[in-house]
């Protein structure tokens, strides 16, 4: 689970890498480190090939890892989730890639919220249990908007370059002041809905250890 974990968030990285360098959105005027593909390093060839390898690469891991979850008894389910895995990889792809690429219009704290957030977690969940209960999705929310929170932090920083670039980005469309109050509310939603699942699950006080995680995160 951890290694298709890790391939997904790669392939994101190295498609937004690609999408953003072909479509010239990562240039002189982009704030923060040098990408791959705007530094010359890596040519776009060479960068595609590596997402087609890196794609192949996490698919197969992920197939091994329904099979082996669900095994043939269960074929409704391991048919369910072999369509979700093919769904995370192009979704991580269409993030910049293409002429429709969701991240140019605002879509993507969207999917990011349903990919990195509720599929993952809740997924997960059923993955290993078999079972789904309701009150996972607390916590599958609070990953969900910490998710946007750093997709989000991007945006504001890069928030003049995507302007020039037609990238219409949630903080584009609201504007930086807004962007700051959106970004407020996804860190404390997700520390409500954490505290929510605690306090519903409740077992241990040993569970409100979390908060102690929010303290840097608030405090920056």
């Amino acid at each position: 689970a951890l290694l298709t974990t890790v391939g997904f968030q790669i392939i994101s990285n190295f498609a937004n890498d690609y999408g953003d360098g072909i479509k010239g959105t990562d240039n002189e005027h982009r704030v923060g480190p040098k990408r791959a593909l705007q530094s010359g390093e890596i040519s776009p060839k060479q960068m595609l090939t590596a997402i087609k390898i890196t794609s192949l690469i996490t698919f197969l891991i992920a197939l091994l890892l329904i099979y082996i979850s669900f095994g043939k008894e269960n074929f409704q389910y391991l048919l369910i989730f072999l369509v979700l895995g093919i769904l995370s990889i192009a979704a991580a792809v269409k993030y910049t890639v293409g002429a429709k690429a969701y991240g140019y219009s605002g879509f993507g704290d969207v999917f990011v919220f349903l990919f990195f957030g509720l599929l993952s977690v809740v997924g997960s969940y059923f993955l290993y249990t078999k079972n789904l209960n309701i009150w996972v999705f607390l916590p599958a929310t609070t990953v969900g908007l910490l998710s946007v929170g750093v997709l989000n932090l991007n945006n504001l920083r890069d928030r003049e370059s995507d302007i020039k670039s037609n990238k219409r980005t949630v903080v584009v469309k609201i504007g930086e002041e807004f962007g700051k109050y959106y970004h407020y509310y996804l860190l404390i939603a997700s520390f409500l809905m954490a505290l929510l699942y605690v306090i519903v699950e409740y077992k241990s006080s040993y569970q409100f250890l979390f908060i102690i995680a929010y303290i840097p995160i608030f405090k920056h």
